[in-house]
């Protein structure tokens, strides 16, 4: 028995770039791969802990993340060079998992998220996201900053505080009530740190910023307490005094996923699986416009949705595509996936052997790492063009980052992309437009050709012509048009050269129209009717209520027919 498997070939988009780019691999590659992936696993190392503790779990699950994650993305994704873990656009979202589920319902929500990327994938949707409107990505994203900046005041100025409200607004109430406890050691480690990260690019663009804070201010804060005996650094809060830490990849721990918890994840899972591939194919378009390269859209979905779906099970959180460590890995050489995997390599070792200093860390320093990081990533100068673009476009913008702050990233999220379908609808609405000719027509007006020529339309004919898709939001503009035309003639020819579409509401007034016509005793001619559209109204029976010859691909014939029956 012989198994057809052209749907696998042909229906399923999954080519992994590892594969095809280790067929010219060669020494020089590898050389220039090892270097970057060294790297950038340095440059993720700080950011991976800071993400995690932000995320409101324990620092090496940071660590797990960007290892797991990060080498899945790169063993499995459509892009040479991109670098998958955990990223700040998270924090906010799994923070509030957290809090409303605990750790579990984080995980059934990221296994949930995984699965979604991975049908994204699988159905080829990876192209329609890229199309979610530019207002909307830059009001989620600087909405995002605006909160992570806002959860690392209390660990920034070591505020004494029992509990951080979850809200954006009652969180500066609190923190503006809790002032009174500022530990300014703290603050100084954490203003410190920023400067220092700000300043970092003019004194090496080799070593990142964030790692450079951390050493410094790690090994100062460790000498004044431990060599100097310094009693004010003892109240510098350090990782080691919130976590502990477990220096090594636990085993994989089982999921209790039921109908009950499926339901009340459902709406976050979404999210993370929205916000994973916005960022990632964010992440992927712009680090092809870098290298000259091409993602496979639908194969990094389902890459990102593999990651998401193992990392759960060793208590890790989201993962996706992360611009800031991916231009790190193209700058420093990295052309293949291989630079990625050496980076989550870079980072197991890492965790293996040298977790247990991470301990020293004060938080106050991982807190001006985030700070620089939420102020990256508001991007204050691409704001300020966005704000002279169409009061439309800047009223988006606007909507989507009060959603993100004031409420959540979860409803932020779903009314922006029904506002993305809206605004879609409404411009390709806008721009089709429906023309009436009589007497005469030139057939070859608005197309590019400077010959011109005209056909004498008949008396007792009109032609209708419909430029561009006849779906749900034009249909009812048609129907507008012929209820107000007074004057009724024998005969309506519907020219539809330019439709590249019908869907079912333009077949039904399509219909409605034929039916109406019929009765005031006008007959109805269809014009231009390329093959797609053809066979579309024949499976919806459009052929049998007007006749096949009155079905036409040239106005000519259109009209033809029209005089023949104008001669009966």
């Amino acid at each position: 028995m012989q198994i057809n498997l052209d749907f696998l070939k042909n229906g399923f988009d999954f080519q992994p770039k590892l594969f095809s780019m280790l067929r010219d691999y060669n020494r020089q590659r590898f050389t220039k791969d090892l270097m970057s992936g060294i790297i950038v696993g340095i440059v993720a190392l700080p950011l991976a802990i800071a993400f995690g503790i932000a995320s409101g779990v324990s620092p090496e699950k940071g660590l797990i993340t960007a290892i797991i994650g990060g080498f899945l993305v790169s063993f499995l994704g459509g892009n040479s060079v991109q670098i998958g873990g955990p990223t700040g656009a998270f924090i906010v979202i799994v923070y509030g998992i957290i809090e409303n589920y605990g750790l579990e319902g984080l995980a059934i929500a990221t296994f949930l998220a995984g699965l979604m990327l991975v049908l994204m994938g699988v159905f080829k949707l990876g192209t329609i996201i890229k199309f979610i409107p530019y207002p909307i990505v830059v009001g989620f994203t600087s909405g995002i900053a605006l909160t992570i900046f806002a959860t690392q005041i209390k660990d920034l100025f070591g505020l004494t505080m029992t509990n951080v409200p979850a809200d954006f607004v009652s969180k500066w109430i609190a923190y503006f009530g809790a002032f009174d406890t500022i530990n300014w050691l703290s603050t100084a480690v954490g203003i410190g740190s920023i400067v220092l990260i700000a300043l970092a690019p003019r004194i090496s663009k080799k070593i990142p910023g964030s790692l450079l804070a951390i050493l410094i201010m790690t090994i100062l804060v460790y000498l004044c307490r431990e060599v100097f005996h310094i009693e004010a650094f003892n109240e510098v809060e350090t990782i080691g005094k919130r976590f502990e830490i477990n220096a090594s990849i636990p085993a994989p721990q089982g999921l209790s996923i039921n109908m009950e918890s499926i339901s009340a994840l459902m709406s976050p899972a979404f999210t993370i699986a929205m916000l994973g591939a916005i960022e990632s194919l964010l992440s992927a378009t712009v680090a092809d416009g870098v290298t000259g390269d091409r993602t496979n859209n639908n194969t990094e979905l389902i890459a990102q949705g593999a990651a998401n779906l193992v990392v759960p099970f060793f208590g890790g959180i989201p993962v996706t595509g992360a611009i800031a460590r991916t231009m790190t890995n193209i700058n420093n050489g990295g052309r293949t996936p291989i630079a990625g995997i050496i980076h989550a390599v870079v980072l197991l070792l890492i965790l293996l052997f040298l977790a247990p200093l991470t301990k020293h860390i004060p938080m106050a320093c991982l807190a001006g790492v985030l700070v620089m990081v939420s102020y990256n990533m508001f991007g204050v100068r691409t704001v300020k063009g966005m704000l002279k673009n169409p009061k439309s476009d800047i009223s988006v913008l606007v909507l989507t980052f009060l959603l993100t702050v004031l409420f959540n990233l979860t409803i932020a999220i779903e009314i922006g992309l029904l506002l993305a379908v809206v605004l879609f609808l409404r411009r390709v609405s806008e721009s089709v437009d429906i023309s009436v000719a009589r007497d005469h027509l030139d057939i070859a007006q608005g197309t590019e050709t400077i010959i011109h020529e005209e056909l004498d339309i008949p008396h007792e004919v009109e032609v209708y012509e419909i430029n561009g898709p006849f779906f749900f939001g034009v249909a009812t503009k048609f129907d507008e048009m012929m209820i107000n035309i007074k004057d009724k003639p024998q005969i309506r020819i519907i020219r539809m050269r330019r439709v590249p579409f019908v869907d079912s509401t333009g077949l039904h007034n399509l219909e409605n129209l034929i039916a109406m016509s019929r009765k005031e005793g006008i007959d109805v001619i269809l014009s231009g009717v390329n093959p797609n559209v053809h066979q579309t109204l024949v499976n919806a029976g459009i052929d049998k209520m007007i006749g096949e010859d009155h079905i036409h691909d040239h106005i000519t014939k259109a009209l033809d027919k029209a005089r023949q029956m104008i001669a009966k």
